[in-house]
């Protein structure tokens, strides 16, 4: 019996250091950021913001890295990690969330599995 494997995309879109991107990015694959975005990332990937890396607008991905700089709001659907150089201010939804010790972080936090247990809640309130 033959076994068939699918391939991952092993594709990583990478903006370097110095560039500078005005409008929205949707992609398949992961993405790396090391320059800056004003605008709204959605990926049905991992997003790792570096160092230097700089984003004006909001996230939407599979998981996230946040070693640089986010102003908006993150939603992420399995784990976000804010590494010790991350700053975000914006508030964010998470499955799981890491930070390390010096990361910044304004803004309010959510979790998915809170919000399904609200929403059970609210249907079962109104089906009564």
């Amino acid at each position: 019996m033959a076994k068939t494997f699918e391939m991952e995309n092993s594709t990583v879109n990478t903006i370097s250091a110095g560039t500078v991107i005005k409008g929205d990015i949707t992609a398949q694959g992961d993405f790396r950021l090391d320059g800056r975005l004003e605008g709204n990332i959605q990926l049905n990937g991992k997003l790792v913001v570096g160092e230097n890396g700089q984003i004006k607008g909001n996230i939407v991905c599979q998981n996230a890295n946040v070693i640089g700089h986010v102003d908006g709001n993150i939603s992420v659907k399995e784990v976000l990690t804010l590494h010790s150089t991350a700053v975000v201010k914006g508030d964010i939804l998470i499955n799981k969330l890491a930070i390390e010790p010096g990361a910044a972080f304004s803004g309010t936090c959510r979790m998915l599995d809170e919000l399904r247990k609200e929403n059970d809640n609210e249907e079962s309130y109104t089906n009564e």
